[in-house]
Parts: C-alpha cells; sequence; structure tokens
C-alpha cells in the first residue's frame, strides 16, 4: 500500500497525482487493457472525477481504458451528467454501463451457513453472485476509485463493495442489502467490521481471487478555513488499504455530538439527489444524532422519485416507510417485495422506526400527496427555504431570529452524525 495523508489540509492535485504514478507504475508492466471503476453523479464529493479524468488521460497513451461508473442500481448516467463529473476529455466511446440485471456473469454461490452467522441466526439464505462480464472480459487491470466514508448498509462506503455492488447482480446486492438491515442499521454504521462488510470480502477473496484490482481509495473532509478536500489518498490491492483509508475516515467523517438533536434541517443538492433512494441519507446518517420526538427537516428541491429503479420505485409507493416489523410483515405477503430484498432493506433504512419525525420539503418534481403516502410529513419548500436559507445557515448549530436553535447540514453524503453513547 501507499498513501498520502493530510488531516487539517486539503491535497493538492499535484501531489495526489504524483502518488498515483508512483504506485501504479508498477503494475503496468505487461497490461493492455485497463478498466476504471469509479462511482457515479451521486458520489461527486468523492474527488473520483478528477481521479478518474487523470488516470484516463496518463493510461490511455499506452493502453485502451474503458470507464464503467459502479452504478449499483442507480439510474445510468447522461452524457452532461458523466461531463460533469469526469470532464469532457474522455470520450463517449470510452464508456461502459452497468446494468445490474442483464450482462452479468455467474461467478458462485454465498453458502446460507455464512448469512445466517453473520446475520447472527436472523437470516439463512445462499447468495447467488454475479457480477458485470466487464471485469473479467475487459481488462488486465482493473482500478476501482472511491470514498471511504461512513454507509448505512455496510458501515464503511467501498473496497469490496465497489465490486459487489457497484458493479453486482440482484441477488447479491438485495440480500446483502437486507442482512445489513435486519442486523440494524445503529450497530453498522461507521464501523470497519460487520456482517455486509464480511459478505463483501468473502465474495472477493473467496469467488473473484483471480480479478487483478487496486483500489484507490479516497477519504474526503473539512470546512472553513481550510476547504473541503481530500484529506487521504491509499493505493494498494489488500484490505489494509482499506482499513487505513478507513480509520481516516472515521477520524475526520463522524461527527460526534454532545447532546441529541431535537431539530435538525439537512439541504439535498438538487443536482446531486434526485430520489428517495440517495436523498434518505438525511435520515440514515443522522438517526444517530436524532432525539425521541425531534424533527428532521429536509430540504430536497430536486427530489423527483423514491426509487432509482422503476420498479424499487413501485415498490416503495405500495408500502412506504412503517417501520421495521411493518416492512418484514411486509416481505412475508408481498411476493415482489420478497424479490427485491434492497427495496426492503430501504424502507427500513428510511423509517424513524417512530423516534422522531421527518418532514420532506420537495422540489415542484414531486407531488406532495405521494409523500404523505409514503409516510412522512411534508411542508411547502418555498416556506422552508425562507425560514431556512442555506447560504445563511452554518454548517452545524444555528440560533434563528426568534430564537429556534436547530442543526443544519449541508450534505449528509458528507458524513455521520451521532450523539454521545450511541456510537
Amino acid at each position: 500500500m501507499q498513501s498520502i495523508v493530510s488531516p487539517d489540509h486539503p491535497i493538492a492535485p499535484a501531489d495526489w497525482a504524483a502518488l498515483l504514478r508512483r504506485a501504479l507504475t508498477p503494475r503496468l508492466r505487461g497490461v493492455r487493457r485497463i478498466l476504471l471503476l469509479p462511482p457515479d453523479g451521486t458520489r461527486a464529493n468523492s474527488n473520483a472525477g478528477p481521479i478518474t479524468a487523470f488516470l484516463h488521460e496518463w493510461l490511455s497513451s499506452s493502453c485502451r481504458v474503458e470507464v464503467m461508473p459502479a452504478l449499483g442500481t442507480h439510474t445510468p448516467m447522461t452524457e452532461a451528467e458523466r461531463q460533469a463529473m469526469f470532464g469532457p476529455a474522455i470520450p463517449s466511446s470510452a464508456y461502459r454501463v452497468h446494468d445490474w440485471r442483464r450482462g452479468l456473469r455467474f461467478v458462485g454461490e454465498v453458502p446460507g451457513e455464512r448469512v445466517r452467522a453473520w446475520s447472527e441466526g436472523r437470516l439463512d439464505y445462499a447468495v447467488r453472485v454475479e457480477v458485470d462480464q466487464a471485469l473479467y472480459e475487459a481488462c488486465d487491470l482493473i482500478l476501482s476509485v472511491g470514498q471511504v466514508v461512513p454507509h448505512e448498509v455496510v458501515g464503511m462506503a467501498n473496497y469490496t463493495k465497489n465490486l459487489c455492488v457497484g458493479a453486482g447482480g440482484p441477488d447479491l446486492i438485495n440480500k446483502s442489502h437486507f442482512l445489513g438491515a435486519v442486523y440494524g442499521m445503529e450497530r453498522i454504521m461507521g464501523r470497519v467490521e460487520t456482517p455486509v462488510r464480511a459478505l463483501y470480502d468473502w465474495v472477493v477473496g473467496q469467488l473473484m481471487g483471480g480479478l487483478p484490482v487496486c483500489y484507490v481509495l479516497t477519504v474526503m473532509a473539512g470546512g472553513p478555513p481550510a476547504g473541503f478536500g481530500m484529506r487521504g489518498l491509499f493505493v494498494g490491492d489488500g484490505a489494509d488499504t482499506f482499513r487505513a483509508a478507513a480509520d481516516l475516515s472515521r477520524q475526520l467523517n463522524i461527527t460526534r455530538l454532545d447532546e441529541p438533536l431535537r431539530k435538525a434541517v439537512v439541504h439535498l443538492d438538487a443536482a446531486e439527489f434526485k430520489s428517495a433512494w440517495l436523498g434518505n441519507k438525511a435520515i440514515y446518517r443522522t438517526r444517530m444524532a436524532m432525539a425521541d420526538g425531534g424533527e428532521l427537516i429536509i430540504l430536497a428541491p430536486g427530489l423527483r422519485q423514491f426509487g432509482e429503479d422503476a420498479e424499487v420505485d413501485r415498490l416503495i409507493r405500495r408500502h412506504g416507510y412503517r417501520g421495521t416489523p411493518a416492512t418484514l410483515a411486509a416481505v412475508g405477503a408481498d411476493p415482489d417485495l420478497r424479490a427485491n430484498l434492497s427495496a426492503a432493506a430501504h424502507l427500513i433504512h428510511g423509517s424513524t422506526e417512530g423516534r422522531f419525525t421527518v418532514t420532506y420539503c420537495p422540489g415542484p418534481a414531486m407531488a406532495p400527496q405521494d409523500i404523505a403516502a409514503a409516510g412522512y410529513q411534508v411542508a411547502d419548500l418555498a416556506t422552508a427555504l425562507r425560514r431556512y436559507p442555506p447560504a445563511r445557515l452554518a454548517d452545524g448549530w444555528n440560533r434563528l431570529a426568534d430564537g429556534e436553535r436547530v442543526y443544519y447540514i449541508p450534505n449528509p453524503a458528507l458524513g455521520l452524525w451521532a450523539a454521545a453513547g450511541r456510537l
């Protein structure tokens, strides 16, 4: 593993580029085909866009370099979205599109007894493992690029998750997400060793061990006065690479609060958060910070749907965010939901289990009655923006003119918030 770490100041592009050249040059001997596996636009703050652009420019002079955003279940990126994240220099012909339902290669099965052990007896099913054919057919070297940050499904994002979910098939995605939800999100978020991490590591180690993968992992953090930026870059092919990045992320990306939040306001950037599947990070990442009986207000100007996938969207609308007991009952009664367990996991993740309320303030593309039917409170966006204008709120605690005290989070994807004693 090679790394560069700067907890207090952003790492300059020239410095991270130099590390990439130094770390990757020995791996290029005999390599003719390279697959870059970065995140999509929902992880625009990962710095994976500039890294991918740099790698393509550097490596394409001597190799065939293709780029396949690790979509998982997300909607494919448009040309405009690709250019916004990766820049205009990468030609359209260099991109591949991952389809989590088609174009897959079966690589094996996770035995049910392993899932039973990881879930502490809560689940007992085998997992069919399929991944995108491009991982096997398009490359001599895979550069898996992405950000390590606290995550609601796996504990700490990236590493083997980028292969298993970002380039994975339906059974692996569905059942791994459900494993995390049933095990308990509060027992997972911000932790390195989790049942879902054990599953992904086992899959890559036991079923995909021959893949020529090198991980390029960023840790992003910061605010005034130094600014937001890359604080760590870790390059390597072993678990030590991920764990070093995760240790830094736990240090920089978890906000530990002295008291639970009675009222929190979270802003969802319209370009980044178009679905509740992504926007509910406002709930996932704050649930350990929210006080019982508190209120979470979500400013969501770009919201236009619940799920990224049409079938998942339909299931979310059918069942709503009713809490774990209701969702588990729905899984037992609805074969469609049972066949889409990642949707069931999302319904559990997006519920407050009755502890606090969620008030969504959607833009014009999402009908207020649909928000209410899904189980949330709903309020007018324009009214909410007048009271809680993002441009005038500080990151963290704010005291409004009338004395109201609120905690403001400008982007929930950048970290994890927890009250004392909950993490």
